[in-house]
């Protein structure tokens, strides 16, 4: 009997990912930041043909199984590329990406499991002149991007995964067997992708980079993202340390706001109940229950923050936020996948 399972990275680029004067390009329309991915995929393949996102990672696999053990095991996935669309006047140039190889490692076969770990990834075909932290001291080409993922899959039909490793950007959308999107990764270091990702700090050269995966957010938090990131009126944005709160359990709030990297804690009454990552709304109790915030948000790693007027997002939207982020009903805090 064959089993089969598989855990799809899709990875692109969000707003306000991008820093310092590399971002220029897309400031000045040349470039482009990517749309939210969808909840769930089942075309991967128009989905790259629609130029939706930057790259993607499709560990497929499975194992024979001969009287309740793992008699032979294989890949079925590989890596994805997409393309490098510039803006330039009237028309627009497709720019294709170069797909490095991908990696597969051998499956670690046990009596009643086996183990898969691929990474794919590349780098775009459009040049990215930078100054890096090393000799030559002076790049053209792009960084590289990649995903290294892990699928188990047991003889009961069982299976899970794991994000071993990724490049600190773009951001890394993870979907599961279903094609349903169940986690992503929580940071983005643009800086550091563009000084150290290339050559010996990469997969291909012997080097991974770990990762923080985090659970996603809401159907209704990323649509209500997408209204605030590009709506009328610009948002402010607002860079945390680690360890910096953004707002304080009493004090009087009238902002609401989008996380756009990183991580924050929430607590309340001085005890953390949950951590969220990118996307997640916050701030919209005290714009629906008196004015005042409810809880403590505070950073858990560096974060940026987009802050919005509350009076310019629709008042039921609000509590339909609200209704589902009563993190003091819930028994402990939010867990990290991965």
């Amino acid at each position: 009997m064959r089993i089969e399972s598989s855990v799809t990275s899709v990875s692109w680029i969000p707003s306000e990912a991008m820093t310092g004067p590399l971002r220029v390009p897309i400031d000045l329309g040349i470039g482009h930041y990517d749309d939210p991915l969808p909840d769930h995929i089942d075309d991967l393949e128009a989905l790259r043909e629609a130029d939706r996102f930057r790259f993607a990672n499709e560990l497929r696999a499975w194992i024979d199984i001969y009287d309740g053990r793992v008699v032979d095991a294989g890949y079925s996935g590989r890596g994805h590329i997409g393309a490098t669309t510039m803006f330039l006047g009237l028309g627009h140039m497709t720019i294709p990406a170069v797909p490095f190889p991908d990696i597969k490692s051998d499956p670690v076969i046990a009596a009643t499991s086996a183990t898969f770990t691929q990474t794919a990834g590349g780098r775009t075909g459009a040049p990215l002149p930078r100054t890096i932290s090393r000799p030559p001291f002076v790049k053209v080409v792009a960084p590289t991007v990649w995903t290294t993922l892990s699928l188990t899959i047991r003889a009961d039909g069982s299976h899970d995964f794991e994000v071993a490793g990724a490049s600190k950007m773009p951001r890394h959308f993870i979907y599961d067997d279903t094609g349903d999107l169940v986690a992503k990764s929580g940071m983005i270091d643009f800086k550091e992708w563009t000084q150290e990702s290339f050559g010996d700090n990469t997969p291909w050269g012997g080097t991974d980079s770990p990762v923080i995966i985090t659970a996603v957010e809401t159907a209704l938090e990323r649509e209500l993202s997408t209204r605030i990131m590009r709506g009328g009126k610009k948002p402010k944005i607002l860079s945390l340390s680690a360890g910096e709160a953004l707002v304080e359990q009493g004090e009087p709030g009238t902002e609401l706001y989008l996380l756009l990297d990183g991580l924050l804690s929430v607590a309340v009454d001085g005890e953390v109940i949950a951590e969220v990552g990118p996307g997640s709304i916050l701030g919209e109790r005290s714009l629906v229950e008196g004015g005042v915030r409810t809880s403590t948000l505070r950073a858990v790693t560096p974060a940026r923050v987009a802050s919005a007027r509350g009076v310019d997002i629709q008042e039921s939207v609000l509590h339909d936020v609200a209704a589902g982020h009563r993190r003091e009903r819930e028994s402990k805090s939010t867990p990290l996948l991965g």
